[in-house]
């Protein structure tokens, strides 16, 4: 036995079997030596009652100091509990994150995920994960790869977040597989980029110009009967896209005013709906052998596109920055002005968390503004020596009277001197 340094690797030399050279100072840290020349070095070590050797690296790309600092590691670690020997085979055997993706979409989001989650998956996997990461080692990615992807699709914030959210998932299920170890993973404290959330309401006179834009093209044959029903029945009951376009006439109860709706982004949910939504669900006409509510152009099919239509619709009624989700928002606003709480607007929509509903709480706002500025408005009058005139045109306002009446009913309540 002796110190292994380079002079001693370089002069070791085996006959017609393999030799081990063990070193004098680091106990269990040694040198293998082949007949053909090659020489590897090894560590051994006891890992839980179990004597194992780990290969370290050939000489030459490893020098003989760099394989005595990492045998020093792994024999520490091995007194640590830690088995560096399982980890190397794991990393060995590691799918690539290509192989990950595969893996993650068929076992984890076909079972637990609606259709439109596992198409916005799949897009993120096959179009931004593995062009940029799909040949690499799962055991290999390390947080700064985490945030290059993340930087190269800045341009298009919400999907880089979008992808950020989907490769975490990636990684926490390749920990509970036993691929990574517990707590690596490299999506953590990177941070996501603001999104812009943009909400478009409807006013009074837009909603006018939609409903005569659906009536012309409703008159004119331009669009299928079908479109129009969709975007009606959309504006009517602020049902998300998804839940009319797959609406079933079994779902639907003219009598209760209710669509009870088995499945939607929240889970099973009941959608009430006024006269008027009755009215044009009461105008479609049930086809034979179709169960849909918006049906297609073949048999026993739902329509799938209302994107086009929709274009078409709203450029007509010169509304060319509204969406179609701008009807559901539209919808949630039209119950504000009419003095719903935002409660009350939550189960309209069937919201399952409050803060989802948060986002129009500015709209609740705007009845304390309206009551705020006629006070101060009144105040301010009062102060420039308009006190009665003020007083007057704040009653008006208040109760409808015009301001000649209610000086006359002043007038009538004064006593006669």
């Amino acid at each position: 036995m002796a110190k292994l340094t380079k002079r001693v690797v370089d002069q070791a030399s085996a006959n017609s079997t393999a030799a081990s050279l063990w070193d004098d100072e680091l106990k269990g840290f040694g040198l293998r030596v082949w007949p053909s020349g090659r020489k590897v070095y090894i560590v051994k070590c006891r890992i839980k009652g179990r004597q194992r050797f780990i290969t370290i690296g050939p000489h030459g790309p490893v020098t003989a100091e760099q394989a005595r600092v990492r045998a020093f590691e792994i024999l520490s670690e091995a007194k640590g509990g830690r088995d560096p020997a399982k980890e190397l085979d794991q990393a060995r055997k590691a799918p690539t994150m290509k192989g990950l993706g595969e893996r993650f979409l068929k076992e984890h989001v076909a079972v637990r995920c609606k259709p439109s989650t596992q198409a916005e998956y799949k897009r993120s996997v096959e179009l931004f994960i593995n062009p940029k990461i799909g040949t690499r080692k799962v055991t290999d990615i390390e947080r700064q790869d985490i945030t290059e992807l993340h930087h190269g699709l800045s341009h298009i914030p919400y999907q880089a977040n979008r992808t950020l959210g989907v490769l975490s998932k990636m990684f926490s299920l390749a920990e509970a597989w036993g691929i990574r170890p517990d707590g690596s993973n490299p999506c953590l404290h990177v941070k996501k980029y603001v999104e812009q959330k943009r909400a478009r309401f409807l006013s009074p006179e837009e909603f006018a110009a939609l409903g005569k834009a659906l009536r012309e093209v409703e008159q004119d044959g331009s669009e299928t009967q079908s479109a129009v029903d969709a975007v009606r029945l959309l504006m009517l009951t602020g049902c998300r896209l998804g839940e009319i376009m797959t609406l079933k006439w079994d779902y639907v109860d003219l009598k209760s005013r209710e669509l009870r709706l088995p499945d939607s982004k929240t889970g099973a949910k009941i959608v009430h709906f006024g006269k008027t939504a009755a009215d044009v669900l009461k105008g479609i006409k049930k086809l034979e052998d179709n169960p849909y509510v918006i049906t297609g152009k073949k048999d026993g099919s739902r329509l799938t596109d209302l994107q086009h239509p929709w274009r078409r619709i709203r450029a007509k009624a010169g509304l060319d920055d509204v969406r179609i989700h701008d009807l559901r928002h539209s919808y949630a606003s039209g119950a504000l002005a009419l003095g719903e709480g935002l409660p009350m607007i939550g189960k309209l929509l069937g919201h399952t968390q409050v803060q989802t509903t948060a986002r129009y709480a500015h709209l609740a706002n705007d009845p304390v503004k309206t009551a705020a500025g006629r006070v101060s408005d009144t105040i301010g009058a009062a102060m420039l020596g308009r006190k009665r005139k003020a007083m007057r045109s704040a009653r008006s306002r208040a109760t409808g009277k015009s301001p000649k009446r209610i000086v006359r009913e002043a007038d009538q309540r004064v006593p006669a001197e």
